[in-house]
């Protein structure tokens, strides 16, 4: 079983983690604990977590909350957790530059949100399993502000914004 690097418990005094798991499955009993607790886990890959967890039906750690999770390729999420999933409200961040800031629903950007390109360009609405779906904003390098409906990689009759 390989064992993590680390793993700390934030909690009151009477909690003691004991880390059972192995690759991302992370088993920890709190005996005088209900809930949520905070952990910095560093997995197998690479990949860091630090945030809130709790513990599932089965005994196993999965985040739920708010947290932090690096990637060893260097994508960062900040937000919130349920179910081991990026899920509520949260920001990605990619080491091209890219960034999304927004809703997310089971790892997927989804609901609300503003998502800046690598290039400085801007899309801000509405997202729907990953996909620019709705009504939206795109503000491109040059600052002009395109409106309109949004389908995927398509977005047919965006009329520019003027600003008088």
């Amino acid at each position: 079983m390989n064992k993590p690097d680390t793993a700390v418990q934030s909690g009151p005094p009477a909690a003691s983690a004991s880390v059972i798991g192995g690759n991302s499955e992370v088993k920890v009993s709190f005996p005088d604990w209900e809930g949520q607790v905070k952990l910095s886990y560093i997995f197998p890959n690479g990949d860091k977590y630090e945030g809130e967890y709790c513990s599932s039906a089965s005994g196993v750690m999965v985040r739920s909350g708010t947290g932090k999770h690096t990637s060893a390729s260097g994508i960062i999420y900040t937000g919130e957790w349920q179910d081991d999933k990026m899920n509520g409200k949260g920001t990605l961040q990619h080491p091209s530059g890219a960034q999304y800031e927004g809703e997310f629903k089971d790892n997927m950007y989804h609901g609300t949100g503003k998502y800046t390109f690598p290039d400085g360009s801007i899309y801000t609405g509405h997202f729907h399993q990953n996909r620019l779906e709705g009504d939206g904003a795109f503000t491109d390098t040059l600052g002009l502000v395109w409106i309109g409906e949004f389908h995927g990689k398509e977005a047919l009759g965006l009329k520019m914004q003027l600003n008088l």
